[in-house]
């Protein structure tokens, strides 16, 4: 919603062009979005922040080992763990095999030699590798090599529970499938080794994957190339002391692996040359089909998977810079506000607009079923230290508004009574029947200060003033609801009235407290009704007609806000709304010169921005905050958030202070940020759903509840708070 809004009431009275909608659509859309996002979300985090980046060789835990099998230590390093029987390498067979690739610098590196050498090899790969990098692992492939499971996130399977094993090793299978149209049964636990270092947690892990149809591959030479050791020494702990058929491990990925490479280089011709023949893991055990084509239905699971990891990626890349963009120009926007507001209080106190104004005002009430509050705004209007004349424009009220105003018997006032035709036909009436050149518009809701009618004509002193807005206030601030409501009036709305003043570009003057030049008013053709901002239309059509808009905070009115969060719903909802129609009536400025310019190129887009774009991205940041919770930092998250938080703190102190408020709410404004904020962010989506689908908002009424004094407090001082309004 747009915080500089101040509420211009609607009638019930509906003009035959306006339809009742209520869009539901939308909603299920934000519904799919959210979950899209946080499902995509859920799977990066897995894959990348469940990632064990230990190397493999790397010392770990050693636990008993009393339930391991004799004959699977004393076996080959193929385990079939369902049925506890082993395989190893023919004599004089060398399995070359690698883990944790594919890597997009090392794999094609190591690939390189071995085909130059006529080795065929055996790649032990990581899932969210192989989702990452699927051309490399299709390259294994297509160049005769094996290809094998190494879990998904490079986890400790001894360690994991049953569910997570399982999920590593299905994961894992539907990558290596979505990426080459092929299955495999061979599969490497992270950190494992030789069969004499298995451990019971182990054997359970070899033994559930066996269940799963999988080969369990071991070693029995480790090259210790994790460990970048020197080539030398790699290529010795890869030499075999006599002729007995092994399974060397090495690494494609997990760092730097040139040692690895130069390793090969100097390995392979060495071992050919002493009659070692090079096999893949298959061929060298003998099995009869280690890699089978994959069914249709796990190819387009894995298909999807891959196509989904690489989605995440690209998605996380996009919401962070989006973020920092947010971010970024949200810090910007503090700047600016709080340097526009230090600069509006330097100007305002180097003296007065010119010559006091000192004529006559008449002040215009559209009134439509007012009589809850009719009788205090208007004893405050005659109240006036300044000569007005009050008109009353009653639209059709049911409720007896006119002849309680006429019952009053107040000088200056009078009561014009017209049938139902909306909120702009009334104050079009009133301005028609104006006897004063100066207006002030005012809702039937609203206490004036006594000074309050002098200070919002003060600025009309200079000639290219057009129309001045004044400083709303809530009463009705009692409750959590209302004191949030008070918190964005003082922060959000009159801190942005100053900068707009400043910057020449003022979109809105609230319906609540406003004052214009009738001829101004005339001019342009009064006020519009084919928006539900009237107020911001007529705001903008003076803009763009050469008239300069300002901000006068000495000009103080009391209102009342909305006392429910459903109210307040229907409320911020036709603001906003109806904010967006002025917007795009008035998209014309943004290529104008003059005043006009200045509105379309200033106030437009700080209005697209901030109360557009911006919400928009709320669901998107609050997703991504539970993200940063489970799998980022905690700690930088919260301190993230409380940073904001004490900038926006920092920032209302300061509002407070310029308007003369007792900083007490304030201590809400973090349980603020959690309920109000997600509502207003609701209301901006739904307006701009309802913008784009082409529907119409009927028109509504706020609901009064009369907590408006009756007299108007003394001048600077506050009305009385009233209760019971949360």
């Amino acid at each position: 919603m747009s915080p500089f809004r101040r509420r211009s009431r609607q009638h019930s009275g509906r003009r035959p062009s306006v339809r009742d909608v209520t869009p539901r659509t939308h909603w299920l859309l934000l519904a799919t979005l959210v979950l899209t996002l946080s499902a995509a979300l859920l799977l990066q985090g897995y894959s990348r922040h469940m990632f064990d980046s230990t190397a493999d060789g790397a010392v770990q835990a050693q636990g008993p080992d009393t339930a391991v099998p004799d004959a699977i230590v004393e076996g080959g390093p193929v385990i079939d763990g369902s049925a506890a029987r082993t395989a190893a390498p023919a004599a004089r067979t060398i399995a070359l095999t690698f883990d944790d690739g594919p890597d997009p610098v090392w794999t094609p590196k190591v690939l390189d030699v071995l085909r130059r050498h006529h080795v065929k090899a055996t790649f032990f790969t990581v899932g969210t590798r192989v989702a990452e990098h699927p051309e490399l692992a299709r390259r294994i492939v297509a160049e005769g090599h094996q290809i094998g499971v190494h879990s998904y996130t490079h986890t400790n399977l001894g360690q994991s529970p049953a569910w997570r094993r399982s999920l590593e090793l299905r994961q894992t299978q539907l990558a290596i499938v979505g990426a080459t149209g092929v299955t495999t049964p061979l599969m490497r636990p992270p950190y494992s080794s030789s069969n004499g270092a298995l451990t019971d947690a182990d054997w359970q892990a070899v033994q559930d994957a066996g269940h799963e149809g999988y080969l369990t591959v071991l070693t029995t030479l480790d090259s210790e190339d994790w460990k970048r050791p020197g080539t030398d020494r790699i290529v010795a702990r890869s030499t075999p002391e006599g002729t007995a058929g092994q399974i060397v491990l090495m690494h494609d990925a997990g760092g730097d692996r040139s040692q690895t490479v130069a390793a090969l280089e100097r390995l392979l011709p060495r071992l050919q040359a002493a009659g070692f023949r090079f096999a893949t893991v298959g061929e060298a055990v003998a099995l009869p089909a280690a890699e089978r084509p994959a069914v249709a239905a796990d190819q387009w699971q894995g298909r999807a998977l891959v196509t989904a990891v690489r989605s995440t990626d690209w998605t996380l890349d996009v919401i962070t810079w989006l973020l920092w963009a947010a971010g970024a120009i949200s810090l910007l926007r503090a700047i600016a506000v709080f340097a526009a507001a230090r600069r509006h209080v330097r100007l305002r106190r180097r003296g007065p607009w010119g010559a006091p104004v000192t004529e006559p005002v008449s002040v215009i009430v559209p009134a439509y079923n007012e009589s809850a509050g009719i009788e205090a705004a208007v004893r405050s209007l005659v109240a006036s230290d300044h000569p007005v004349e009050v008109i009353v424009v009653d639209d059709g009220s049911t409720d007896g508004t006119a002849d309680l105003v006429e019952a009053l018997a107040l000088p200056g006032v009078r009561v014009i009574r017209q049938l139902n035709a909306g909120k702009p036909a009334a104050l079009n009436t009133g301005i028609a029947a104006a006897t004063n050149e100066l207006l002030v518009m005012v809702d039937g809701d609203t206490v004036f200060e006594p000074d309050a009618v002098r200070m919002i004509v003060q600025p009309f002193a200079d000639p290219a003033v057009g129309a001045v807005s004044g400083n709303a206030k809530v009463v009705n601030r009692g409750g959590l609801l209302g004191r949030w409501q008070h918190i964005e009036y003082v922060v959000g709305f009159n801190l942005d009235r100053r900068l707009f003043d400043l910057a020449e570009c003022m979109p809105t003057v609230p319906g609540a407290v406003g004052a214009f030049r009738r001829s101004a008013l005339l001019r342009v053709g009064g006020v519009g009704d084919t928006t539900l901002a009237e107020d911001t239309d007529l705001t903008m059509a003076l803009c763009r007609a050469g008239w300069r808009v300002v901000y006068e905070e000495r000009a103080k009115a009391w209102t009342e806000a909305p006392a429910s969060l459903g109210a307040l719903w229907k409320q911020r909802y036709r603001w906003c709304y109806g904010t967006l129609q002025a917007m795009w009536k008035h998209r014309g400025a943004f290529v104008q010169r003059g005043q006009a310019g200045k509105l379309g190129r200033r106030g437009l887009i700080y209005l697209l921005l901030f109360q557009v774009l911006l919400p928009l991205l709320a669901p998107i940041v609050d997703v991504f905050a539970v993200y940063g919770l489970v799998f980022l930092d905690p700690v930088r998250i919260v301190g993230l958030w409380f940073a904001f938080l004490v900038l926006q703190l920092l920032l209302g102190l300061y509002a407070f202070r310029l308007d003369g408020e007792r900083p007490g709410p304030l201590w809400s404004m973090p349980l603020q940020q959690f309920v109000y904020r997600q509502l207003m962010y609701l209301v901006v989506i739904q307006s701009v759903y309802t913008a784009v689908a082409g529907s119409r908002l009927r028109w509504q009424r706020m609901e009064r509840y009369g907590s408006l004094p009756p007299q108007p407090g003394p001048q600077g001082t506050q009305p009385r708070e009233a209760s019971g309004t949360s």
